[in-house]
């Protein structure tokens, strides 16, 4: 399976114009035969929500998402999403002229001066999908940005079936490097979470300045053996397409069967017992 890593600018609230961006990155890839292409979290709109003076949130049917993915691959794009209640940071896959999964993120942080909580709301569902243009099929799922940092997510996704974990995110540079070196956090993680998961990950983060905040870029694809094989240059636009073979998760699982006995059945009554104790619901 060929998947290009579209790492994106965008302009705040600016939604026809970012689609102009997606739909030239899109051509771009198709010519370099992508079967997938994989956008940032939020590239459609931007990640400063609060700093828009009206709402540019949009259906997950619209039109013009549902057109992308007419024009030869697959597409996985992130855009501030609407529904008949509330709004959710949403990354959807669409095939062929159709939505075959939207995954609203989960986790929203709400600390420092990353104030998600007050713009769009939580998630309530983790789900693995089928990818119909993996040559060896194969199931994939995804977690948008501080979703992947929750440990119990990835493993959820994998045990769902997922070999490989989409991961777009929009990830910016420390205000207090000493405190948290966000490039050398993400670098860890991705590299840990593909080890131990025996997954494919493919991270793909924004550049660009928005808000005071700087995004460094820096995407890349990571094995299910933990070794980075494909990587984006940081705080530059760039387009980087890579072949991932889906079986490979598979036969790592059989060679080390790290993720086969789950033990479900302890996990929920355990999980059970801390709620039932008063913990988080």
């Amino acid at each position: 399976m060929r998947v290009a890593l579209a790492q994106t600018d965008c302009v705040l609230g600016d939604v026809e114009e970012n689609l102009v961006v997606a739909r030239e990155q899109i051509d771009a890839a198709a010519a370099q035969g992508a079967d997938l292409v994989v956008f940032p979290e939020l590239s459609l709109h931007g990640y400063h929500l609060g700093g828009l003076r009206r709402d540019t949130s949009i259906e997950s049917n619209d039109p013009r998402l549902l057109g992308l993915s007419v024009m030869g691959p697959d597409v996985l794009v992130g855009f501030h999403e609407h529904t008949s209640l509330r709004a959710h940071n949403t990354s959807a896959y669409y095939a062929e002229g159709g939505l075959l999964h939207a995954h609203r993120k989960l986790y929203l942080p709400n600390y420092l001066a990353w104030e998600e909580r007050k713009h769009v709301s939580p998630g309530q569902t983790l789900r693995a999908y089928d990818l119909t243009k993996s040559p060896s099929g194969g199931r994939g799922a995804t977690l948008v940005c501080n979703d992947a940092w929750q440990p119990v997510l990835p493993w959820l996704a994998v045990q769902d079936g997922a070999e490989v974990l989409f991961v777009p995110t929009n990830s910016a540079a420390s205000l207090d490097p000493e405190a948290m070196d966000t490039c050398l956090y993400w670098e860890t993680l991705l590299s840990y979470t593909a080890r131990m998961l025996q997954c494919w990950l493919v991270f793909v983060n924004r550049i660009g300045n928005e808000n005071g905040a700087s995004f460094w870029g820096g995407s890349r694809v990571v094995d299910p053996r933990g070794a980075v094989v494909a990587q984006a240059p940081k705080w530059e636009p760039a387009l980087v397409t890579v072949d991932i073979d889906l079986s490979e998760a598979r036969r790592q699982r059989r060679a080390v069967p790290l993720v086969a006995e789950a033990r479900l059945g302890l996990i929920a009554r355990e999980v059970r017992r801390l709620i039932d104790e008063g913990g988080d619901h």
